[in-house]
């Protein structure tokens, strides 16, 4: 009797499947932490002292020497806010987006749910998140941030799976394309350089002036991800309409990215 392997359903998560495989979410996810600081002096320190330093830098240019605004907070504080999970995204779309070509040699030999492989790109981002979120409550403490239990309860978790969500979408996206146009290898660096800027990490959205110029932030998922993650601990009120076009625009990415990646994962071993 034939038995025919077949991945799942366009659009499902195949939550069953991932379960059976869930040993691999460790492996993959310990095998790429160990990879990326392995022979370093610092090692899991550079998880912290990444957005630190670009935190000084982005202090010193754009709330000291440009007067950059920030909504009422610190400036090393708003922008410290913004690159913890600027960096989940940043990092885990790039290594999600190049993870199928990098594993090509297991993808060809074994079966197991090729959807792992971008997820646990994404679960190393959040590992460096947590590392680095001990120095943010540290900055909070230091600058007397008041801080209500609830608002934090609600929004800080609310903003960080609005991340993950937009992170996985998207890298996963591009994980299937780029195993099939290596264009997107050079495209991958180029993309998340370019969205840095369209979204309010460095500046809150306020300072822009043309409500053409909010809208098109507003269609980075980003936008609404680091907005309820600040207003976890910062009194300003919420755009809901750009919020809402935020939300969409991260859900469209995650829908897009499922349906792509699966409609196309039974060819991956033949392309990679």
């Amino acid at each position: 009797m034939e038995y025919e392997i077949k991945p799942s359903e366009k659009l499902s998560l195949g939550i069953e499947e991932l379960w059976q495989y869930r040993e691999l979410f460790y492996f993959f996810t310990w095998r790429d932490i160990k990879v990326k600081y392995k022979q370093t002096v610092l090692g899991f320190a550079w998880a912290i002292l990444q957005p630190f330093f670009m935190m000084v830098i982005f202090s010193l240019f754009f709330g000291q020497a440009l007067k950059v605004p920030s909504d009422n907070l610190p400036y090393p504080v708003f922008v410290f806010s913004g690159l913890l999970l600027w960096n989940i995204f940043s990092s885990g779309v790039t290594s999600a987006g190049n993870s199928m070509v990098s594993n090509a040699n297991m993808i060809k030999k074994i079966y197991f749910p090729r959807l792992i492989i971008p997820v646990s790109s994404v679960l190393v981002a959040l590992f460096d998140f947590f590392m680095s979120i001990i120095i943010f409550i540290g900055m909070l403490i230091f600058y007397h941030i008041h801080i209500e239990i609830l608002k934090m309860l609600l929004f800080v978790p609310s903003g960080l799976i609005i991340c993950c969500v937009s992170t996985f979408g998207l890298g996963t996206f591009l994980a299937a394309l780029n195993i099939k146009y290596r264009d997107f290898k050079y495209i991958i660096p180029f993309l998340v350089q370019s969205l840095l800027f369209i979204t309010p990490v460095i500046y809150p959205v306020s300072i822009l002036t043309h409500d053409f110029l909010k809208y098109i932030v507003a269609l980075n998922p980003m936008y609404a991800a680091v907005t309820l993650f600040r207003s976890g601990f910062i009194e300003v009120p919420m755009q809901w309409n750009l919020l809402l076009i935020s939300l969409f625009s991260g859900f469209t990415f995650l829908i897009t990215g499922l349906y792509y990646f699966r409609k196309t994962e039974t060819y991956f071993a033949d392309l990679a």
